[in-house]
């Protein structure tokens, strides 16, 4: 159940999804990243779709103190989603949270224009969206991100991922018209325990595999 890096498992992944599509269940397909890593994983399953790829940015809202621990995200309209019950676990309320949400919002439109220059994001509506990332742990950008999309009209809204929580992958199936996940193993402690290699994609490797996808 171990990937080797993001590009195997995005061709695993792929295989699944092209399944999918040969059964008639992806019509006209528009591929979503959530950068960094889930752009090195997207590829692949754009490549095997014959799909466009593009990127859709989100950002996580860390905890003060505790940035790594991820109570929120935001996806790039901006609209902070938080998950109250960590916020209520940790006696935060959301105006305690207005700093971090202003630096994120700050980091999303930099990576926007970074990834995206001078391009309009592409119109999901009535297209069938798949949203992929490298793996969900508690799915708080990956919420975010589903969303700010099904705001935008798709025929239909599909999350998919190499590796999923199991408690992660129940609290965003409700947020999906389908969610793919290779596996959902019972004892997941994070994303890149289920990774060989997983180092952080930088910002340079992104726009190369968005290049590479758009020749």
């Amino acid at each position: 159940m171990r990937f080797r890096d993001r590009r195997q498992a995005g061709r695993e992944l792929a295989g699944r999804l092209r399944e999918r599509q040969d059964a008639g269940d992806l019509p006209d397909p528009l591929v979503l990243a959530l950068p960094r890593g889930g752009v090195a994983v997207a590829a692949e399953v754009a490549e095997a779709l014959g799909a466009p790829l593009d990127v859709l940015v989100v950002r996580k809202i860390g905890a003060p103190r505790h940035e790594e621990y991820g109570v929120g995200a935001m996806a790039d309209d901006g609209v902070p989603v938080f998950d109250e019950d960590a916020l209520r676990g940790l006696g935060l309320t959301r105006d305690d949270l207005a700093p971090v949400v202003e630096r994120e919002r700050t980091e999303l439109v930099r990576r926007e224009r970074l990834y995206r220059p001078g391009r309009p994001a592409p119109d999901p509506s009535g297209r069938t969206v798949v949203v992929v990332d490298d793996g969900l742990a508690t799915g708080s950008t990956a919420r975010a991100a589903l969303r700010a999309l099904r705001a935008r009209d798709p025929a239909r809204l599909v999350l998919a991922v190499p590796v999923a929580s199991p408690e992660g992958a129940a609290a965003l199936r409700p947020e999906t018209d389908d969610l793919i996940a290779l596996h959902e193993p019972a004892a997941f402690m994070a994303v890149g325990q289920w990774y060989d290699e997983f180092d952080q994609l930088t910002d340079e490797e992104v726009l190369e595999a968005l290049r590479v996808r758009r020749r």
